[in-house]
């Protein structure tokens, strides 16, 4: 890893910063000359959350974290021939937020022919692991920095359980882009007070499966040769997906969409409100419904849904039966589903309850519009994948 020099921390201005990264780290190739364009716009994004000075300090040296990493993680890549690395038949889960796809996820990443990425991983990617030993101290790091993440949002832990992993935890692909300034997931942003920044910075679909691409590269460098067991939202990009990962097979989980719309503004309410302090409810409401209407539009009009390399199940019958579900996906591919495989994915079962840090609790009403309408306007979803409308008992 390269030598980071101390500096003083600049200012909350774009040029300064990217000048102050060049100079902690002696690199100046960000690998992308349309980088410093984009973080500008996210520079002036972060000035529009109107924190104050102590807040405006940690975003820039948030912003110092992942520039830096950027620099040293392009630098890897002139060191070491990791663009040769070649990423074979990857496994992806994907579903809308809230439809177990994170359990799912968490299932397949224990098959031992596979490979997930890990957090500490994405969070201090350079060098890459594959360089290092067992008792690589960003492992330790990134366990201090999920504690610190699990304690400022100790209720995430009912809605996302898993995030008891510390730096073992599997990010979602989304998170491989942090430092390309095109996402600001909390677990990238949780230290600087400013709620979560869900749309509005440039995207290019393709660029960022490119980048996504090579951090796997990164990741696999060196390493035993696995097949890899990802966790992403891919539904609006199939087509930048499929040209970057040809031989992908993916799992994707179904889920009635009104449960759905409720579950993910309580989530995304409750983190907004733990990382900035406050919350509007309604308007959280409103801009998750929007987002969901986009998202299921797209499934819904999107060609490459009916690829065959995608394998679409139900959330219901993945709730029921996870483990028969999963070898399923196995049988429809060709995969190996041997007793090892089996065993792990029951072991995590029984070793991990989804409500061991209480219920999670949330309700349609949540969603401020008439549900027979919303159940009315998702039919044609609920028809083409074989969803029932979910009768969910009172919180």
């Amino acid at each position: 890893m390269n030598a980071v020099v101390e500096m003083n921390t600049p200012p909350l201005d774009a040029a300064a910063i990217l000048a102050e990264a060049r100079a902690r780290t002696g690199l100046n190739d960000f690998g992308d000359d349309s980088l410093p364009e984009r973080f500008r716009l996210a520079v002036e994004s972060i000035k529009q959350a109107g924190m104050d000075a102590a807040g405006e300090r940690a975003a820039v040296e948030n912003c110092l974290w992942l520039l830096t990493s950027r620099l040293e993680f392009f630098e890897d890549r002139k060191r070491y021939p990791i663009g040769e690395e070649q990423i074979t038949a990857p496994v992806f889960a994907t579903g809308e937020p809230r439809c177990g796809t994170t359990l799912l996820h968490a299932l397949l990443s224990v098959d031992p022919n596979g490979r997930s990425l890990r957090f500490w991983e994405v969070m201090y990617p350079s060098p890459p692991p594959g360089l290092t030993g067992e008792d690589d101290p960003r492992r330790a790091r990134a366990d201090e920095d999920w504690r610190e993440i699990n304690t400022k949002l100790a209720f995430w832990l009912r809605s996302h359980p898993y995030n008891d992993m510390l730096g073992e935890g599997l990010p979602e692909d989304e998170r491989t882009w942090a430092f390309d300034f095109r996402v600001m997931t909390p677990t990238a942003w949780w230290r600087v007070p400013m709620g979560m920044k869900v749309a509005g910075l440039p995207t290019d679909a393709w660029a960022q499966y490119r980048l996504h691409k090579m951090m796997l590269q990164q990741l696999q460098y060196a390493r035993p040769k696995k097949y890899w067991v990802l966790k992403g939202f891919h539904n609006a990009r199939l087509d930048a997906f499929f040209e970057t990962y040809p031989d992908a097979r993916m799992i994707w989980t179904h889920r009635d969409p009104v449960q759905v719309i409720a579950s993910r503004i309580a989530m995304v309410a409750e983190l907004m409100e733990g990382l900035s302090g406050h919350v509007d409810w309604p308007a959280v409401a409103k801009q998750q419904l929007a987002m969901a209407r986009a998202s299921f539009e797209a499934t819904m009009t999107h060609p490459l849904v009916n690829d065959p390399r995608i394998h679409h199940v139900r959330y219901q019958d993945f709730v029921r039966d996870p483990v028969c579900v999963i070898r399923g996906f196995y049988e429809t591919y060709g995969m190996a589903f041997g007793a090892d495989t089996e065993a792990a994915m029951r072991d995590y079962l029984a070793n991990n309850k989804g409500d061991r840090y209480g219920k999670f609790v949330y309700s349609t009403d949540m969603i401020g519009e008439d549900i027979e309408a919303l159940n009315a306007e998702f039919a044609p979803y609920r028809e083409r994948f074989g969803i029932d409308i979910e009768h969910r008992k009172p919180a």
